[in-house]
């Protein structure tokens, strides 16, 4: 990698050869890909140039074309051991794109799921809560909102350390940001010691809105990263997977980074019982059940479920604070200014070693790339954008506009 302040390297797509298809999103398709020249495995998310043009010509999609380099220029902050570093650009005849740190021990959700139980102990949440927290308070030092934190954007690297990914739905707030406490950067190896694995632990073998957010258009500098239109410091776009969004971004109330800690209790229960608290058979009822309901904490009461119902706490101004929480007694135990170091990651993925991929065919990224979002044209021509959900219900906006209200409640 580049150091520390300097621009990610350029990429020749010619070296890099894809492996398989990681997932794709409403911009892009998200490629294994391994460097042929250091022989270094690389998640790379391809955008289709032509798909760029058709949002740049867009006059009504302006917001959708400048959001396709938001998380690009986001990227170019990093600065933390929990967050992706840009490893490189490219701009080829057909796509452009960028490359990240591969994670191989797959998303939190596949762990999860991995397990007996399809749950974790609470020293095993504790660990990964620890990681969230630093995690997004280093985010929202920057001044940036996560908005779309769930299992599946959560990473586990090569060391067992958690990373948080995917920064589509992410903004960049323009109120005075809170107070930055700086995180160890990346040039900070992590040490991890020899470890002695959980047995709980096993090897490990969408749907989204998309915000009207200002955002950076492709030739902007990092530092010139523009806000979200904002209203008393909060942004009044209507974003985020429905089965973790925060009540006041439902209400069109206007939302600040405290939309990222409702988003935390929602994992850690999801982590503790091995589903969402407020799921219901349609969006209409996880809405109504969001803004209504109050969360089943089954059990015995103990520090953790205390915490979650201090997470997900309905009305913004009385959800407890990254200081309250890192203060919180499940946390008791936690040296924050030395936990990334000293503390054992539960569960370290298998290393493969270095791969030999001489004999494995390459996928055409462009032709791949290319066919996908010719489908999508073809698709959308048929059909709204507005909803798409995956096997699990968990609903992801795609639009560029709001909702429509009616009944005193939101559709779709």
């Amino acid at each position: 990698m580049d150091e520390e302040g300097k621009e990610a390297p350029s990429l020749n797509l010619e070296n890099l050869k894809a492996l398989s298809v990681l997932g794709r999103g409403g911009k892009g398709v998200v490629f294994l890909v391994q460097n042929q020249n250091s022989k270094e495995n690389l998640a790379f998310k391809a955008i289709s140039k032509a798909f760029v043009e058709r949002k740049k010509k867009n006059h009504e999609d302006r917001d959708g074309y400048r959001r396709i380099w938001f998380e690009r220029d986001v990227l170019k902050l990093f600065r933390h051991p929990l967050l992706p570093k840009l490893r490189g650009l490219v701009v080829a005849d057909k796509i452009v794109g960028y490359a990240i740190d591969y994670c191989p021990g797959r998303d939190l959700n596949s762990l999860r799921k991995s397990q007996t139980e399809k749950m974790f102990c609470d020293d095993i949440i504790r660990f990964y809560a620890a990681e969230l927290v630093l995690a997004l308070e280093y985010l929202h030092g920057l001044g940036i909102v996560y908005r779309d934190l769930k299992p599946e954007n959560i990473m586990i690297q090569e060391n067992g350390h958690l990373m948080l990914v995917d920064f589509d739905l992410s903004t960049k707030l323009s109120e005075k940001c809170p107070k930055f406490i700086p995180s160890m950067t990346r040039s900070e190896t992590l040490t991890v010691v020899k470890k002695k694995r959980f047995p709980l632990f096993y090897p490990c073998s969408n749907s989204v809105i998309s915000p009207e957010d200002e955002v950076p258009s492709a030739g902007k500098s990092v530092v010139s990263l523009q806000t979200d239109a904002v209203s008393g410091g909060k942004s009044h776009s209507f974003v985020g997977t429905e089965e973790y969004v925060a009540p006041e971004i439902i209400l069109s109330n206007g939302h600040d980074f405290a939309v990222d800690w409702w988003g935390l209790g929602i994992v850690l229960y999801e982590m503790l019982y091995g589903r969402t608290p407020f799921r219901g058979t349609s969006r209409k009822d996880t809405f109504y059940s969001i803004l209504t309901k109050t969360p089943e904490l089954i059990g015995d009461q103990t520090a953790l479920r205390n915490l979650i119902g201090k997470l997900l706490e309905k009305e913004p101004n009385k959800r407890i604070s990254v200081e309250e929480i890192k203060g919180h007694d499940f946390f008791q135990e936690v040296d924050w200014c030395s936990v990334l170091q000293i503390a054992r990651p539960p569960f370290i993925p298998v290393p493969h070693g270095e791969e030999d991929t001489e004999g494995i065919k390459g996928i055409d990224m462009e032709l791949f790339v290319e066919g996908i979002f010719n489908i999508d044209d073809v698709e959308n021509n048929k059909y709204s954008r507005n909803y798409n959900s995956n096997s699990q219900n968990k609903g992801t906006w795609n639009n560029f506009t709001n909702p429509s209200r009616t009944e005193e409640f939101l559709f779709f």
